[in-house]
């Protein structure tokens, strides 16, 4: 038998504030453990929060720029919850009436576009983290991340691949860093992903009984998780066994899950209104303000770059993706980098070294490249060198003028120079000479690299070419 597997998300993300949801204590990451709260974020008995008015805008930003209806009245809920990451014993969350609803977002796997629904955007507060002790005699408790603001932003089960997941958790990443809503630093939990999955036969209407996978915090777990769990349910299927409806624990360094509690139901949490906030109201104006001040999205990028910097949709499209990239790249073109060549070196070399020291933070700003670019136009260095000096400005943040003049990497202009070089080659090549002169024209290119190798990178490449023509004539 075939199946199907339906994949919904819950999309956790912390907000961009300075302060916590409902107190003044500071939600910058890291620090001393318990030194981030007060007896407001750890509900202490007598203490009374107060809603962050930026919680809200930010909330309100990112249902807009995924298309939501935004809630011209909304309220807090109270969601039970008796684990000892949140020592009130609940978490102030939203439940029948969240502020955005009925979004959606446009994904691309393969060449295809795919609409991927979104159910309900609502903010609620961040539990602390639990740390476990690894001889298992017990649990410490940070509750620092206690009250730090979150979005949620649940979709609709439209997923059907581990693909279309990592594809539409990216989409959803990519527009919330443009809104500067977060910064959505994955590794540092500021966006966390939960899958929820179940397996079907093919044709069949009814929906299987799903599994949650908890918080989720790289793209690469993401796509293994979903495709591990597809694999297990369907063995489990096959084998006669019957889906149990859980909460289960990725392990991504073992490329297992494990079961961890039964899945709760909504009735189970025992929602009822915050008591001690008023509810959130909306009008018109206040939405339409902040729609107005939307910054541009990825896509309005990406038409940009097509239509007035002329690169191809598969350079535009790669470039906003990342907006850290994305804003690189304008700074490179607003300094004067041709459109295209700032393309290719970051598409190339520079996404390479992102890779290589695993940074999303590119450590210069785009001016430095486009003065790496017009070293090369110039003909100071060569695209070669051009490359090595950029790794270089990379490690040391240095400007790539500075680094061509320490390092002696500028071109070789030296006619006499390269002359005696391409003697040397000439002398020491006979065959490929010969293969030449023989009418093998390809043989050429054999040689400059050779001269180019025996220059270290730093010959004129146009000059050693006519160099090189010149004496092989002569022996003509």
């Amino acid at each position: 038998m075939e199946y199907e597997v339906v994949i919904g998300l819950e999309i956790h993300v912390e907000l961009a504030t300075e302060t916590k949801i409902f107190c003044d204590c500071t939600t910058a990451f890291g620090g001393e453990v318990n030194t981030h709260c007060c007896p407001i974020c750890t509900g202490m008995p007598g203490t009374l929060p107060v809603m962050n008015e930026k919680v809200v805008e930010y909330a309100i930003r990112a249902g807009i720029a995924l298309n939501c209806e935004i809630a011209h009245f909304s309220k807090m809920d109270r969601k039970n919850y008796f684990y000892p990451d949140l020592p009130k014993a609940y978490q102030v969350s939203q439940f029948d009436l969240p502020l955005c609803k009925n979004g959606y977002v446009d994904i691309e796997v393969d060449g295809k576009i795919k609409r991927i629904g979104i159910t309900r955007i609502h903010m609620e507060e961040d539990a602390g983290k639990l740390i476990h002790d690894q001889w298992g005699t017990g649990s410490l408790i940070d509750y620092n991340r206690c009250g730090v603001p979150l979005i949620e932003i649940v979709s609709e089960p439209d997923i059907r691949s581990a693909e279309e997941a990592k594809a539409y958790v990216e989409k959803v990443r990519s527009i919330i860093q443009y809104i500067g809503a977060s910064d959505c630093k994955m590794q540092e939990g500021s966006l966390r992903a939960d899958v929820n999955l179940s397996v079907r036969p093919i044709g069949q209407e009814k929906f299987g009984t799903r599994t949650e996978m908890k918080n989720l915090n790289s793209f690469k777990s993401i796509l293994r998780a979903a495709e591990h769990e597809q694999r297990r349910q369907i063995s489990e299927i096959e084998h006669g066994n019957i889906i149990v409806q859980e909460t289960r624990r990725w392990d991504d360094t073992k490329g297992k899950s494990y079961s961890m509690r039964s899945k709760e139901e909504a009735h189970d949490y025992r929602y009822f209104p915050e008591p001690d906030l008023v509810p959130i109201e909306l009008t018109d104006e206040q939405i339409s303000k902040i729609r107005k001040e939307l910054p541009e999205l990825p896509e309005d990028r990406v038409n940009k770059y097509i239509n007035d910097y002329q690169l191809p949709e598969y350079d535009a499209k790669l470039l906003t993706v990342s907006k850290n990239i994305s804003d690189f790249f304008e700074q490179a073109v607003t300094s004067g980098a041709n459109p295209k060549k700032a393309s290719n070196y970051i598409m190339g070399d520079l996404m390479k070294l992102m890779n290589q020291y695993d940074d999303e933070a590119i450590p210069f700003d785009g001016d430095k490249l486009a003065k790496l670019i017009s070293l090369v136009e110039a003909g100071t260095i060569s695209q070669n060198i051009a490359s090595k000096v950029l790794s270089m400005m990379y490690e040391t943040r240095k400007d790539p003028a500075a680094i061509v003049k320490e390092e002696n990497l500028a071109v070789v202009n030296d006619e006499s120079a390269l002359s005696e070089m391409i003697e040397n080659i000439i002398a020491q090549h006979t065959k490929s000479v010969n293969d030449y002169l023989g009418g093998n024209t390809k043989a050429i290119g054999f040689l400059i690299g050779q001269v180019m190798q025996k220059s270290k990178g730093k010959g004129n490449p146009q000059m050693i070419s006519r160099l090189l023509e010149e004496k092989l004539n002569k022996l003509k």
